[in-house]
């Protein structure tokens, strides 16, 4: 009897890499491979790499060795980010196997069951930027996850002159809003109460279709029965149109929570990132959105010691962020990324500098977490528990509810996924208490200490 073919993954850098491990560990499956995990012996190692910075190349580098160390005979395939813009260098790596960029991830079993026959180094990395097709790759269902990510689009239409995705990336290919659709279905009969729609540039979805939006898939999806949120990942304030303020509105799926990443709090800062939009303008959509979510967790990206920006330029960045009141800030260090246009700006800031305003920003988050968590103390969420986590000396469900609050609260196990209404008691940064009220099941709502 002949055995069964082993494979294990290592995945670096964004949700958007986890979701296309995810979708080729199902290749590997249907070919009747069995996944083991990173550290153990494999037949076959996939790691899935990150270039957003220098460290994202070297940490690939790292987890590239140590699977060529874990098993000398294994094959060793290469994918993602650092592979779509350095094959030659990775496959200079001994013990490397094939390389495949972000697009062929479809043929990587048969590319891998080619080469374990072979033992020839191949490279199957084309030019990103000439794609046009979005590569439809299904997940039907997440190891270890109680919310269903549904990737809509890849590619990136931008060019910020600090990032090098759009060369990684490619251009906006959006996904077809059948085959969206589809999935998204499928997932619900899976069990999911929550999809998460996510892409390198998720509101960009749509830009090479021919007039239908992001508003127009939300609407869509709207209409699924037994689907209970709809969680968008992340979208640029230039691609908040009043079209889709109006769905947002009116949606009573769509969770109350927009990652609207801003980046810099002055406009000069901001023209020098080429952001496509003023601090003026940025304000003025997040207005909008609140008129018709008055109650949403707006969250947002960050990146501090920008090329050129002043000690006035990051003062005026930090009172932008006060008055806007995020609920939460992710804050960057900026890092020199070697081929974007920034990398080779003038006014370089020092790492010092870089570091106290990265902790001055990081603690008026703290502040601005705790404000927006109070006002719902002694108010009802529904939260969807994904873990099971031990707090003084407790154990607790931890789940986050639609307005992305962490909560814990005490209920059996077996409420892992489930929807379940629970009262907060005591807000707070990391993790807010609550109290199990009620659990809603796919065909009842029941009170759980009535």
């Amino acid at each position: 009897m002949e055995r069964t073919q082993t494979v294990a993954f290592h995945t670096l850098g964004c949700k958007v890499n986890y979701y296309d491990t995810e979708a080729i560990w199902q290749l590997f499956k249907a070919r009747g491979y069995e996944q083991v995990a990173f550290e153990q012996q494999a037949d076959v190692y996939v790691i899935n790499t990150c270039t957003v910075t220098q460290e994202g190349d070297r940490k690939s580098r790292q987890m590239i060795r140590r699977a060529v160390r874990t098993n000398p005979d294994a094959v060793i395939v290469v994918t993602g980010c650092y592979a779509q813009m350095a094959p030659g260098e990775i496959l200079g790596i001994a013990g490397v196997d094939l390389v495949v960029g972000n697009q062929f991830r479809a043929q990587m079993v048969d590319m891998v069951e080619q080469v374990a026959r072979e033992r020839k180094p191949f490279n199957a990395v084309a030019p990103i930027l000439a794609q046009k097709e979005f590569e439809d790759l299904e997940v039907p269902i997440f190891k270890e996850r109680t919310r269903a990510s549904l990737k809509i689009e890849d590619g990136c239409n931008h060019f910020c002159t600090f990032c090098i995705i759009p060369y990684a990336r490619g251009l906006v290919r959006s996904r077809k809003p059948e085959s969206v659709m589809a999935q998204a279905k499928r997932l619900v009969d899976a069990g999911y109460y929550e999809i998460v729609l996510t892409g390198i540039h998720t509101g960009g979805y749509g830009e090479d279709l021919d007039g239908y939006t992001l508003a127009h898939l939300l609407q869509d999806l709207e209409r699924i029965t037994g689907l209970h949120r709809i969680r968008i990942s992340s979208i640029e304030a230039s691609e908040i149109t009043d079209e889709l303020i109006d769905v947002l509105g009116h949606s009573k799926k769509v969770c109350r929570h927009l990652h609207i990443p801003l980046q810099a709090g002055h406009s000069e800062v901001l023209r020098r990132m080429n952001r496509h939009y003023t601090i003026e303008q940025y304000a003025q959509k997040l207005e909008k959105v609140r008129r018709v979510l008055p109650e949403v967790a707006i969250t947002s990206d960050v990146i501090v010691g920008f090329p050129g920006e002043t000690d006035e330029f990051f003062t005026t960045t930090v009172d932008f962020i006060a008055q806007q009141q995020f609920s939460e800030l992710h804050v960057f260090p900026y890092s020199k990324r070697i081929g974007t246009p920034a990398a080779k700006f003038p006014d370089q800031v020092d790492e010092v500098v870089k570091q106290e305003r990265v902790h001055r920003l990081l603690a008026l988050s703290q502040h601005l977490q705790r404000e927006y968590n109070q006002k719902w103390e002694g108010r009802i969420l529904q939260v969807i528990p994904e873990e099971s986590k031990r707090i003084d000396g407790r154990e607790y469900l931890v789940g986050y509810a639609d307005n992305y609050m962490k909560i814990a609260f005490i209920g059996d196990a077996s409420l892992q996924g489930e929807l379940c209404d629970v009262r907060v008691t005591k807000s707070g940064t990391e993790v807010s208490m609550g109290v199990l009220e009620a659990v809603i099941t796919k065909t009842d709502t029941f009170a759980y200490n009535a």
